[in-house]
């Protein structure tokens, strides 16, 4: 039995009408777990439960099934982690981001694979710089509705929550993320109200 299809019994047949949106998933899926060059249209509908052909049928092309798998995981993880928080309140930004990222690792850990090949693949990086502009761009998007309308420092922002992510899904506990985002709502909440930075949110 290849290994294809035996990563493909751990799927079910998704559902009819929801099959794009379970291909993407599967996409997902698979380059978290197994790497960029494993992601073929066999590998894809044997995790998913399908036949090759629907995701062919659906894509027409490995490099248009990894630039819609790539966008879906950014939608997804900027909803999920509200980059663009519908607060005006500091506290609110980026809620649940360690949580999440505690639930959902492959959703990063595709990300993560597909910018590593990036140094690789002048195609592929130029999907990483589709991922990174739309990150910053949300980011600015929470920023100015907290009333911070500073593009470079929400670009600093995102930098730094895209370094804990990484190093929550590698090697680091819950507790470091929850920690330094607490740390940089206190100061965002400073720079908004124009006061000091607090004192406990200082680097030590």
């Amino acid at each position: 039995m290849s290994a294809d299809i035996a990563a493909g019994q751990r799927g079910s047949r998704p559902p009819y009408g929801s099959g794009r949106e379970a291909l993407l998933e599967a996409a997902i899926t698979v380059v978290a777990r197994r790497g960029l060059r494993y992601l073929t249209y066999r590998a894809v509908a044997a995790e998913a439960g399908v036949t090759h052909g629907l995701v062919a049928h659906h894509f027409g092309s490995r490099d248009a099934l990894l630039l819609a798998a790539l966008r879906h995981s950014v939608e997804r993880s900027i909803d999920i982690t509200e980059l663009r928080t519908p607060s005006s309140d500091p506290e609110d930004f980026v809620q649940g981001l360690a949580d999440m990222v505690e639930r959902a690792p492959d959703l990063h850990a595709f990300q993560y694979e597909v910018l590593l090949e990036a140094r690789r693949s002048p195609e592929v990086r130029e999907h990483a710089a589709e991922l990174y502009a739309s990150y910053r761009s949300a980011a600015r998007e929470g920023l100015a509705q907290l009333g911070i309308a500073d593009g470079p420092l929400a670009d600093l922002v995102f930098a730094a929550l895209d370094g804990l992510v990484f190093q929550q899904i590698t090697v680091g506990p819950v507790a470091v993320t929850e920690a330094a985002v607490d740390a940089l709502r206190r100061l965002l909440a400073a720079v908004r109200d124009d006061s000091p930075v607090p004192a406990s949110s200082r680097a030590r």
